[in-house]
């Protein structure tokens, strides 16, 4: 907590600054490539892990697809995870969002700015409405973050459980499917004091379309936690 507040206390010129800056570019929308809008984000991103002494280290950015949309399926820990993401993931990317996270101040403006989706899990219609979006996007191309364990608690480097219906739109679209491990990304607004922090994400190998089409969401779930929980094992040796 002390670290959020301190980032908003020294970052504030710069957070008038961009409100204004995305206002205008949602105001002139059609004048911002998909490629200009995610440079603006990674740049707020950078300014952020500066001004609160965060370093994230990817691993496995080979192993992206080069072509087509994905899905990024990471596990959650808390709110810095998208950030992380945002930082070490080179090609325009965006994200699935909590409605209702999805209004607070500048979370609100970054969605915006980088069309991302508000999915309200009380809407059963605005979750249909969301997963054929997702759905119609990723086979034009787009690239998507979705969190499976929907929201985080103080669960840090442990899993929760995953939610089947997070899965629909990777098999309705039949893109690559890529697990994302974060680790000590809570740490960053989850632990005492201005210390550095040092979060990792690590990308794994896709799973195509043509070894996950016969199975069930519940068991793509299942599949994807493995290989997230497999990595997390690994990392403790």
């Amino acid at each position: 907590m002390i670290r959020l507040v301190w980032v908003i206390g020294i970052s504030f010129p710069f957070i008038v600054y961009y409100f204004f800056r995305l206002a205008y570019v949602e105001l002139k929308s059609d004048k911002f490539t998909e490629e200009e809008r995610y440079a603006i984000a990674r740049h707020m991103v950078d300014v952020v892990m500066r001004n609160a002494f965060i370093h994230t280290k990817a691993y496995g950015l080979e192993k992206l697809p080069r072509d087509g949309g994905y899905i990024m399926y990471p596990n959650h820990q808390g709110k810095y995870d998208v950030l992380g993401i945002f930082h070490v993931h080179e090609k325009p990317c965006t994200l699935v969002i909590d409605e209702k996270r999805s209004h607070l101040p500048l979370a609100n403006e970054v969605t915006k700015l980088l069309k991302g989706v508000r999915l309200d899990r009380t809407d059963m219609r605005n979750q249909i409405g969301s997963i054929n979006r997702i759905t119609k996007e990723v086979k034009e191309g787009r690239r998507y973050i979705l969190f499976p364990e929907g929201g985080y608690t103080f669960n840090e480097n442990h899993l929760q459980d995953f939610h089947a219906g997070a899965f629909k739109c990777a098999l309705r679209s039949g893109c690559p499917i890529v697990p994302v491990v974060l680790v000590d990304s809570y740490r960053v607004f989850g632990s005492p004091g201005l210390q550095p922090v040092i979060t990792q994400v690590h990308f794994l190998d896709p799973i195509l379309y043509e070894d996950y089409r016969d199975l069930q969401t519940k068991e793509i779930a299942a599949l994807v936690k493995k290989a997230i929980q497999d990595k997390l094992e690994e990392l403790k040796k």
